[in-house]
């Protein structure tokens, strides 16, 4: 076994986040137990959108409130895009559906494209997650009462070296010491043992922790003891989750829109995105209901639109990629050599796990195994991660628990041979941290006698070019030898961090040369520019709140003086001045509210002179 926990001495407070793909969650660790931390909506999990207007930055339920009415500069599904390539396929499939627009930079990055303040921005992923990490740390200060600085996120177990890395780029730049990431199920698979300590303890019991959420698919399949987590396999897709769901509903019902009205709805971004959030609103009604109704006003060029959905017509829909999800299940079981039978508990999380006809399949596969509903599938990952915050930041501590985790490697590693295929040094599913050696002849590497180039590669596909580039090493003035004969020595070192040391040595000559994969990370200059941007945007949104602030005391002062006037007997004269005032204030919010508000200095002067006015009409009463 292998911990994970490293001393975290001195760090406090330190809290867990769940950043998903389409809701974030964060907790902290206090009076000895996990306290799931509500937002200032006073709702447990936070929309991951982020909103940029003519005025603020909006995040959370702030921004999700608004997305009908501001849907190309309303950014979500940042998850999908984190860690990836523009010219990869499933961004450039997600484009289509996406209300924002998306451009690649220089480095094939994909940028997403927005209109704030009147002005063209460009973000990275990195950059949006960010937010959405700032906002949950904000949440967590407010609760706390004192500034969070250490956290533990957690990242989907398919995840690759690309997309992990660029999640913790996003933690930098939200101001975030990233203690740790944690596997999504490995951070349920600790919310389960902790829920189920009384009955596990002592007792090895095997869990599959079935991950769907709302845009990536996880299974893993963990042993449980007092103690101690040990993954045994781990199998997903990056890009599988409730999203997937809501788009064929939509294009269902854009379909229909056209047979009934032979109109295109899809040409309106605005109609879309009220179309999209009706769609979430009836798949997550189906999960009870056998049929829902969707009722739409003025949907599309003043037509309103009222369909009918059943659950049986949903599962039909969806019924490919519910297939795909339990075939992965399959896959996984295999990876780990057990069969159906040998598994003890099946723990569901994630919201898309509530779909009724996923669980029946679920239940099927593992010949009638009944699924544990024990932990919150919406917080069992913060959860778990609270745990791990809380581990890493106060060792020693006797009513933390003390758990030993052990993961693996969601994808196999290994390089480039000459046939332009990748030959494996650590598979999939090896427990880390592993270290791996072994001898190879040049010409298996390289048609150049002098020197050696070594591509380092992530991936599960034959040729090389399918598989994800991690890196590459030069290694110059080895010794010939005859062809065939092993003179280089190949040493790959995945450490529990996340970290690949890669090394190549010249048998003969000791010549020697290595890398330090970090890959999928941004240069330090950018991180430092997307900092340096981050705190602009701290202090803008801190600017407009004390401008909301002081709009919304001048509007309680001006409501209270309309009260004090009605209250008072003062003459026709007196009535009509104040009366006239307070009006004109009502008047001068309404155009600030519409329009721009005002500066602190303004409403300041303002509240003083209605004050002083009404004041002197009031004494005078007296």
């Amino acid at each position: 076994m292998i911990s994970t926990v490293k001393s975290g001495k001195g760090r406090s407070p330190a809290i867990g986040i769940d950043l998903g793909t389409t809701y974030s969650c964060v907790g902290y660790w206090r009076h000895d137990r996990v306290e799931i931390i509500v937002n200032d909506q006073g709702n447990r999990t936070t929309p991951s959108y982020v909103a940029f207007t003519d005025t603020e930055r909006l995040i959370g339920d702030a921004a999700f409130n608004q997305v009908a009415f501001n849907p190309t500069n309303t950014i979500f599904d940042a998850k999908r895009l984190i860690g990836r390539r523009f010219s990869g396929e499933t961004v450039q499939s997600d484009m289509k559906l996406w209300p924002f627009k998306v451009i690649s930079d220089v480095n094939d990055r994909p940028m997403i494209v927005v209109t704030y303040k009147g002005e063209e921005k460009q973000f990275a992923a990195e950059e949006i997650s960010a937010m959405v990490l700032t906002k949950m740390k904000q949440i967590a200060e407010a609760y706390i009462g004192s500034e969070v600085k250490d956290a533990v996120v957690t990242i989907p177990a398919y995840f690759d070296h690309s997309q992990r890395q660029a999640t913790m780029d996003a933690g930098e730049i939200a101001g975030l010491n990233i203690l740790s990431t944690i596997n999504e199920p490995t951070a349920a698979a600790i919310a389960y043992g902790l829920e189920n300590s009384s009955s596990i303890t002592g007792k090895k019991r095997t869990v599959l922790i079935f991950d769907l959420g709302g845009g990536t698919f996880d299974v893993s399949i963990l042993t449980v003891k007092s103690g101690s987590i040990e993954v045994e396999a781990t199998a997903g897709d990056a890009h599988l989750g409730g999203e997937d769901f809501d788009n064929r509903m939509v294009n269902h019902f854009i379909k229909e829109f056209k047979r009934k009205h032979h109109k295109d709805v899809s040409t309106n971004l605005k109609s879309i995105r009220r179309l999209r959030t009706a769609c979430e609103r009836a798949k997550r009604i189906l999960s009870s209901c056998a049929e829902t109704q969707i009722d739409i006003d003025s949907l599309f060029q003043g037509i309103d639109f009222s369909a009918t959905i059943t659950r049986p017509k949903f599962e039909d829909m969806n019924s490919d990629l519910f297939t795909k999800c339990v075939e992965i299940v399959e896959k996984c079981l295999i990876d780990a050599r057990m069969n159906k039978n040998g598994v003890d508990d099946v723990v569901l999380v994630g919201g898309s796990t509530r779909i009724p006809k996923l669980q029946q399949m679920l239940r099927d596969l593992l010949n009638g195994k009944e699924l544990c509903r024990s932990i919150n599938p919406d917080e069992a990952v913060a959860y778990g991660a609270t745990i791990q915050a809380a581990m890493l930041s106060s060792p020693g501590d006797e009513k933390v628990p003390n758990l030993v985790l052990t993961e693996v490697t969601p994808l196999s590693l290994g390089f480039e041979l000459g046939g332009k295929v990748m030959k494996v040094m650590i598979p999939r599913n090896t427990t880390i941290p592993t270290k791996v050696t072994r001898q190879f002849s040049t010409s298996t590497t390289t048609h150049n006698d002098r020197s050696v180039w070594l591509k380092v590669l992530e991936g599960e596909r034959t040729r090389s070019t399918d598989n994800n580039l991690l890196g590459q090493i030069k290694l110059d003035n080895i010794q010939i030898a005859s062809s065939g004969v092993p003179r280089i020595e190949i040493c790959f070192d995945r450490q529990v961090n996340g970290i690949l040391n890669v090394s190549v040595r010249d048998i003969y000559t000791g010549v020697e040369n290595s890398l330090s994969i970090t890959s999928g990370r941004l240069a330090r200059n950018e991180i430092e520019k997307m900092i340096n941007a981050a705190n602009k945007f701290k202090a803008s949104d801190e600017k407009h709140w004390k401008r909301y602030e002081a709009h919304r005391e001048f509007d309680s002062y001006v409501r209270r003086m309309r009260q004090t006037v009605s209250h008072h007997n003062l003459s026709s004269t007196d009535k009509k001045k104040a009366d006239d005032a307070i009006q004109k204030a009502f008047q001068w919010l309404e155009k600030k509210s519409a329009r721009k508000l005002a500066q602190v200095s303004e409403y300041e002067r303002k509240l003083k002179e209605l004050d002083q006015l009404i004041g002197r009409i009031v004494e005078a009463d007296r």
